[in-house]
Protein backbone atom coordinates (compact mmCIF):
# COMPACT_ATOMS: atom_id res chain seq x y z
CA UNK A 1 0.00 0.00 0.00
CA UNK A 2 1.13 3.49 -0.69
CA UNK A 3 1.92 6.52 1.50
CA UNK A 4 -1.14 8.96 1.97
CA UNK A 5 -2.03 12.25 2.96
CA UNK A 6 -1.60 12.62 6.82
CA UNK A 7 0.64 8.88 7.13
CA UNK A 8 3.54 9.52 9.21
CA UNK A 9 6.94 8.67 7.01
CA UNK A 10 8.45 5.38 7.84
CA UNK A 11 12.05 5.43 9.74
CA UNK A 12 14.61 5.33 7.15
CA UNK A 13 17.82 6.07 6.36
CA UNK A 14 19.26 8.20 3.53
CA UNK A 15 23.11 8.46 2.19
CA UNK A 16 24.12 12.13 1.04
CA UNK A 17 27.36 14.41 0.40
CA UNK A 18 28.40 16.72 2.88
CA UNK A 19 31.63 18.85 3.34
CA UNK A 20 32.63 15.95 5.50
CA UNK A 21 31.95 13.51 3.10
CA UNK A 22 29.28 10.67 2.84
CA UNK A 23 27.12 10.74 5.50
CA UNK A 24 24.33 8.52 6.97
CA UNK A 25 20.75 10.94 7.73
CA UNK A 26 17.91 9.44 9.16
CA UNK A 27 13.96 10.22 8.05
CA UNK A 28 13.93 12.13 11.96
CA UNK A 29 17.53 13.97 10.89
CA UNK A 30 15.60 15.42 7.49
CA UNK A 31 12.34 16.00 8.38
CA UNK A 32 11.86 16.15 12.48
CA UNK A 33 10.73 19.86 13.44
CA UNK A 34 10.45 20.90 9.88
CA UNK A 35 8.37 21.57 6.50
CA UNK A 36 10.27 19.70 4.28
CA UNK A 37 9.06 19.16 0.33
CA UNK A 38 10.76 16.00 -0.96
CA UNK A 39 10.07 14.84 -4.42
CA UNK A 40 11.18 11.24 -5.44
CA UNK A 41 12.30 10.46 -9.15
CA UNK A 42 13.41 6.96 -11.16
CA UNK A 43 16.79 7.80 -11.58
CA UNK A 44 19.70 10.77 -11.50
CA UNK A 45 20.98 11.93 -15.06
CA UNK A 46 17.88 10.49 -16.52
CA UNK A 47 16.18 12.72 -19.32
CA UNK A 48 12.94 13.64 -17.98
CA UNK A 49 14.41 13.95 -14.08
CA UNK A 50 17.58 16.35 -15.49
CA UNK A 51 15.77 18.71 -17.99
CA UNK A 52 11.91 18.28 -17.19
CA UNK A 53 11.72 17.65 -12.93
CA UNK A 54 14.93 18.88 -11.33
CA UNK A 55 15.15 22.01 -13.32
CA UNK A 56 11.82 23.55 -11.99
CA UNK A 57 12.58 23.35 -8.29
CA UNK A 58 16.11 25.17 -8.42
CA UNK A 59 13.63 27.41 -10.29
CA UNK A 60 10.94 28.08 -8.06
CA UNK A 61 13.57 27.52 -4.76
CA UNK A 62 13.54 30.94 -3.71
CA UNK A 63 9.64 30.87 -3.51
CA UNK A 64 8.88 27.28 -2.46
CA UNK A 65 11.38 28.58 0.98
CA UNK A 66 9.39 31.85 1.05
CA UNK A 67 6.17 29.82 1.67
CA UNK A 68 8.01 28.37 4.77
CA UNK A 69 9.52 25.57 3.34
CA UNK A 70 12.75 24.69 5.61
CA UNK A 71 14.31 22.15 3.14
CA UNK A 72 13.79 20.94 -0.28
CA UNK A 73 14.54 17.81 -0.54
CA UNK A 74 15.33 14.92 -3.92
CA UNK A 75 15.46 11.33 -3.20
CA UNK A 76 16.27 8.60 -5.59
CA UNK A 77 17.15 4.90 -6.17
CA UNK A 78 20.82 5.71 -7.09
CA UNK A 79 24.06 5.13 -4.79
CA UNK A 80 25.78 8.59 -2.93
CA UNK A 81 28.34 8.89 -5.83
CA UNK A 82 25.71 9.55 -8.74
CA UNK A 83 23.79 11.64 -6.54
CA UNK A 84 26.50 13.60 -5.30
CA UNK A 85 28.12 14.03 -9.05
CA UNK A 86 24.18 14.88 -10.23
CA UNK A 87 24.34 17.35 -7.12
CA UNK A 88 27.49 19.18 -8.97
CA UNK A 89 26.47 18.56 -12.71
CA UNK A 90 23.42 20.91 -11.72
CA UNK A 91 24.58 23.41 -9.37
CA UNK A 92 22.51 22.35 -6.72
CA UNK A 93 24.69 22.30 -3.98
CA UNK A 94 23.09 24.16 -0.81
CA UNK A 95 19.88 24.57 -2.74
CA UNK A 96 18.37 20.72 -2.93
CA UNK A 97 19.24 17.82 -0.20
CA UNK A 98 19.73 15.05 -2.46
CA UNK A 99 19.22 11.90 -0.83
CA UNK A 100 20.19 8.73 -1.82
CA UNK A 101 18.14 5.76 -1.81
CA UNK A 102 20.12 2.94 -2.89
CA UNK A 103 18.45 0.20 -2.16
CA UNK A 104 15.12 1.23 -2.54
CA UNK A 105 14.47 0.61 1.46
CA UNK A 106 12.41 3.83 1.92
CA UNK A 107 10.91 4.27 -1.27
CA UNK A 108 9.38 0.39 -0.80
CA UNK A 109 8.72 1.65 2.87
CA UNK A 110 6.23 4.57 1.55
CA UNK A 111 5.05 1.89 -1.71
CA UNK A 112 6.21 4.27 -4.34
CA UNK A 113 8.55 1.97 -6.28
CA UNK A 114 8.27 0.37 -9.14
CA UNK A 115 10.07 -2.45 -11.62
CA UNK A 116 11.09 -0.59 -14.59
CA UNK A 117 13.30 -3.64 -15.31
CA UNK A 118 11.51 -3.36 -18.90
CA UNK A 119 13.78 -0.06 -19.71
CA UNK A 120 16.78 -1.89 -17.96
CA UNK A 121 16.37 0.62 -14.92
CA UNK A 122 15.32 -2.26 -12.35
CA UNK A 123 13.72 -1.19 -9.36
CA UNK A 124 13.06 2.57 -8.74
CA UNK A 125 11.09 5.36 -7.57
CA UNK A 126 7.63 6.41 -8.95
CA UNK A 127 8.13 10.26 -9.65
CA UNK A 128 6.33 11.88 -7.01
CA UNK A 129 6.32 15.24 -4.66
CA UNK A 130 5.26 16.10 -1.16
CA UNK A 131 4.79 18.17 1.40
CA UNK A 132 5.87 16.81 5.15
CA UNK A 133 5.57 18.68 8.10
CA UNK A 134 7.28 17.97 10.88
CA UNK A 135 7.52 13.90 9.35
CA UNK A 136 3.54 13.66 8.32
CA UNK A 137 2.19 13.44 4.78
CA UNK A 138 0.28 16.73 4.00
CA UNK A 139 0.42 17.16 0.29
CA UNK A 140 1.21 14.28 -2.11
CA UNK A 141 1.20 14.01 -6.32
CA UNK A 142 2.10 10.94 -8.01
CA UNK A 143 2.46 10.67 -11.26
CA UNK A 144 0.58 7.85 -12.92
CA UNK A 145 3.56 6.99 -15.18
CA UNK A 146 7.00 8.21 -14.91
CA UNK A 147 7.05 10.58 -17.94
CA UNK A 148 6.84 14.01 -17.38
CA UNK A 149 6.06 16.02 -14.34
CA UNK A 150 3.05 17.46 -13.69
CA UNK A 151 1.14 16.79 -10.01
CA UNK A 152 4.57 16.23 -9.11
CA UNK A 153 6.01 20.11 -10.66
CA UNK A 154 7.98 22.39 -8.54
CA UNK A 155 4.65 24.39 -9.88
CA UNK A 156 2.21 22.23 -8.51
CA UNK A 157 3.59 22.08 -5.40
CA UNK A 158 3.97 25.72 -4.70
CA UNK A 159 0.02 26.49 -5.81
CA UNK A 160 -0.28 24.11 -3.06
CA UNK A 161 1.83 26.01 -0.66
Amino acid sequence: MSIKEGDRLPNASFRTKTSDGMVDLSTDDVFKGKTVVLFGVPGAFTPTCSMNHLPGFLEHNEAIRAKGVDEIAVVAVNDAFVMAVWEEAKQASGKILFLSDGNAEFTKAIGLDIDLSVAGFGLRSKRYSMIVKDGVVASLGVEEAPGLPDVSSAESVLAKL
